[in-house]
């Protein structure tokens, strides 16, 4: 019985790897470059995390997104986040509906944006937290309150939310504790050069590329089962945590420079995605269990927004990618 359940795992571990293959393959008749951000969507995906990401406008975040929902298969929605838009606006509202034969008046929930498989928040800090909340708990509980009834979302349930890096006025930054609910931060930069000009060429002319679907909701919800069923071995989850502790500006493991230009270091919830996105990432390669390798190459989507610099770090011109980079290269001797 155990043979056969390990049997059935490495097909699906080979099914999860084509799979990604294929789905690559798809999205890059859309989106120019952007491999490593394509893999981690996807490693946030099978691992049922969400994604923050943060880039200029102009780098078609909204288009990769939109294309990944159509390579998968899935209901797709996006709110665009606005200064004005209330909490109903993107879980729903009740209605009062009259019942033309009987005449009685009964309460209608009508479902919001936020009913479906792929949602984009954009631009998630230009609306006050009170409409950012409602996304949050939606995001944590996988449920929506509305008039004392409870809704559940329907899995998988995978949130994208995208911020402007360029300070503006009138912005709600979200609060350490709300960014903690995303499982990775993922930093989308300009293109090269020669990919700047595949972009102008491919976007300029009339051929439109349309990706299809590769995926469907029982493969993605299959995935994300395997993802929990790999194993991982202890010495990998140990590593996870020591690397976690280390970020802590009083623990006895912190480096110097962790308590010269952090204020606060990353939770247990830190390392729970560590572990996680390590899982997924090996199965996203069709490899049985992660590796050290898996952890490190997850690190900075995992700690950029869960390392809150001091003034030291700002001034030295420290970013948190920076402070990751030297953390990996410090417990690489170590390990």
């Amino acid at each position: 019985m155990k043979r056969n359940s390990s049997h059935h795992d490495t097909d699906l571990l080979n099914r999860a790897a084509e799979g990604c293959r294929i789905l690559r393959n798809e999205l890059a008749k859309v989106i120019v470059g952007q491999e490593a951000i394509v893999e981690q969507l996807l490693i946030s995906l099978f691992a049922r995390g969400h994604c923050l990401l943060i880039g200029v406008p102009g780098l078609a975040k909204t288009l990769l997104i939109s294309s990944l929902a159509r390579t998968l298969d899935l209901e797709f929605s996006r709110i665009q986040f606005t200064p004005d838009l209330m909490p109903s606006d993107i879980t729903g509202s009740e209605i009062l509906e009259e019942d033309r034969g009987s005449g009685k008046k009964s309460f209608k929930f009508i479902r919001g944006p936020v009913f479906a498989n792929v949602v984009l928040a954009d631009e998630i800090n230009r609306t006050p937290p009170k409409t950012q909340a409602a996304l949050l708990q939606a995001m944590q509980e996988y449920q929506v309150s509305a008039g004392g009834a409870t809704h559940a979302l329907e899995q998988p349930f995978f949130v994208l939310a995208t911020q402007n890096p360029i300070e503006q006025e009138g912005t709600y930054p979200l609060p350490e504790a709300q960014l903690d609910r995303f499982m990775f931060s993922l930093w989308i930069d300009y293109p090269s050069l020669e990919e700047e000009r595949r972009i102008i060429r491919s976007t300029t002319s009339a051929a439109a590329a349309e990706p299809r679907p590769v995926l469907t909701r029982e493969d993605i919800l299959g995935f994300q089962q395997l993802v929990r069923a790999v194993p991982v071995s202890d010495i990998v989850v140990n590593y996870a945590v020591d690397l976690v502790r280390m970020t802590r500006p009083g623990s006895p493991s912190a480096p110097g420079y962790i308590r010269q230009w952090i204020r606060w270091g990353a939770g247990p919830r830190a390392a729970q995605n560590l572990v996680l996105g390590a899982k997924a990432r090996a199965a996203v390669q069709g490899r049985a269990t992660p590796e050290i390798a898996d952890i490190n190459a997850v690190a900075g989507p995992v700690f950029r927004h869960r390392l809150v610099l001091n003034f030291s770090a700002e001034a030295d011109g420290i970013s948190p990618s920076d402070i990751v980079t030297k953390l990996l290269e410090e417990s690489a001797h170590e390990h």
